[in-house]
């Protein structure tokens, strides 16, 4: 859905457009709440204290995408004022390409130094493993991060905040059912809480 933001009452535009934007960041603050909460609760202490360790550098990692695709999406934003349909589409094609381009990067990254980062960053040994569990696996989802985040912010950029609304809500949705399933059922632990 495509809505073109420069006709109409310029407060109540911004407002239709801002407001699912808020309730999106919500509900992307129930990813790591509830796996923290569910870990915490049925895991136990030193898992709780791998997941919540793994937090920093997994928003280290997912802003570098959203940053990215945020980025573009301004530029996207600013060919659709323009009414520049082919310079919209030059511009999608070579974003696409150049986030894809990291996407690939921080994966070797991430995969080939996961141990030394985790040195670095000074990880307890008795929490050592629970988290490397949890970031190998998390990290699987680098590409479904950028392709949320690039697709959201090219339809933001088109004047639409609601369909990314209705992603998220739906996967934090799926994220509570299936932290529950693989968590409580079949007791996965923190590896259950990253695959969901």
């Amino acid at each position: 859905m495509e809505r073109d933001m420069t006709v109409g009452t310029p407060w109540k535009i911004i407002l239709n457009f801002t407001i699912p934007i808020v309730i999106g960041n919500i509900f992307q603050q129930f990813y790591s709440m509830v796996d923290t909460v569910i870990v915490g609760k049925f895991v136990g202490t030193k898992a709780l204290a791998a997941v919540g360790s793994a937090y920093t550098l997994m928003t280290f990692l997912t802003s570098i995408l959203l940053g990215m695709s945020m980025g573009a999406g301004a530029l996207f934003a600013i060919y659709q004022g323009q009414g520049s349909r082919e310079r919209l589409r030059a511009g999608i094609v070579q974003a696409f390409g150049l986030i894809s381009l990291l996407t690939v990067i921080l994966y070797i990254a991430v995969y080939q130094w996961l141990d030394p980062i985790m040195i670095f960053l000074r990880v307890p040994d008795e929490v050592y493993a629970l988290m490397r569990e949890y970031m190998w696996i998390i990290f699987i989802g680098l590409a479904a991060v950028f392709l949320y985040n690039f697709f959201a912010c090219l339809l933001r950029a088109l004047g639409n905040s609601v369909t990314p609304l209705v992603f998220l809500a739906v996967s934090a949705l799926l994220n509570i059912a299936l932290d529950l399933l693989f968590v409580l059922q079949f007791s996965w632990g923190v590896g259950g809480a990253a695959a969901a």
